[in-house]
């Protein structure tokens, strides 16, 4: 079962007073409810692919308005081989439901109009979006590579009207067109969290926030992971580079001809040669500090590349070198 599935089926398992039931019903007919005129004399139906959401506004329909609907279940042809259930109720059913939540339409060909009188209590705000969610709604499981929640409207009316409902509750929910209708939807993660909580998803709103938390951690995770690889690459490029000027001078003028201080860090590189200034800090009792350390692998390069630049002349350049580097010192 999909996460948005198993949120509708935590819908459905609300508690509800005849009010509060009155509006959800409301949102279902506003958005899913069509009325087909050929179907002996004309009928309004109702489909839905989660036989949670059709048990609920069966019953609801049928404890709050007396009204026993027809019910039909088929099974899809295409892609995905679901079952579609059709709640029917006949013209004079229709009317009935219809005039006891307070639309204020005609019946015609196709979906009803954005002809609904806008909830203005809290609660029957929440109620109202909730049956929307049951009618049309979709949301992006938590674990999914973006955050996406959606209703589905089958006009532009309908859809900016949601709309205004859903941002009374500051959601910064969007329309956007698609092929044959429109979606108002949420984009940010924290809106998501606030409209299932609106809704009352309360156990879907618990398992969103866990794995939000899970990801986030393991993200945080990869970075330090991240952060701590490109440090060490650092360190160990930094070494490497250290023992080839340490080398070269070894290989030239011998590390004996180094200035005491200066041999020390060079001998002490040789030993640790994967070490960081702080490891190395640390080997020698915290004498030097790393920032001193790295002040004489400094002057370790400089010499270094003295001598990889010198031309004939002798030991000329890097007697005049560890000269300059005792003053230096």
């Amino acid at each position: 079962m999909s996460f948005a599935a198993e949120t509708k089926k935590e819908l459905t398992q609300i508690a509800s007073d005849p009010a509060a039931t009155r509006y959800e019903l409301m949102a279902v007919f506003a958005l899913s409810a069509s009325f087909r005129p050929k179907e002996g004399g004309g009928a309004l139906v109702i489909e839905t692919e989660n036989v949670a959401t059709a048990r609920r506004v069966y019953t609801s329909i049928k404890q709050l308005l007396g009204i026993r609907p027809e019910v039909v279940v088929r099974r899809k042809m295409r892609l995905k081989k679901n079952h579609v259930y059709t709640l029917r109720l006949s013209r004079a059913q229709a009317e009935q439901a219809l005039a006891e939540l307070g639309y204020g339409g005609e019946m015609a060909d196709g979906p009803l109009a954005a002809a609904w009188a806008l909830p203005r209590k809290d609660d029957a705000r929440r109620a109202f979006l909730r049956g929307a969610f049951l009618a049309g709604g979709s949301v992006n499981a938590p674990g999914s590579s973006s955050y996406h929640l959606e209703v589905y409207a089958h006009s532009l009316d309908l859809a900016e009207w949601l709309m205004r409902l859903m941002n009374h509750y500051g959601l910064n929910a969007r329309v956007a067109g698609r092929k044959k209708g429109y979606i108002v939807y949420i984009k940010e993660v924290e809106k998501i969290v606030e409209f299932l909580s609106v809704i009352g998803a309360v156990r879907a709103l618990l398992q969103f926030e866990d794995r939000r938390i899970v990801k986030g951690m393991r993200n945080q995770v990869n970075r330090l992971v991240n952060c701590e690889t490109a440090n060490m690459n650092k360190t160990i490029s930094a070494a490497i580079r250290q023992l080839e000027h340490i080398r070269r001078i070894e290989h030239t003028i011998g590390l004996e001809s180094l200035p005491e201080h200066l041999r020390e860090a060079a001998l002490l590189r040789l030993q640790y040669p994967e070490s960081n200034l702080q490891e190395l800090s640390a080997a020698i009792g915290g004498r030097v500090s790393k920032s001193g350390l790295n002040h004489r692998f400094r002057k370790l390069e400089e010499i270094a590349d003295r001598l990889r630049d010198r031309s004939g002349n002798g030991h000329a350049a890097v007697d005049k070198s560890s000269e300059m580097t005792h003053k230096e010192s």
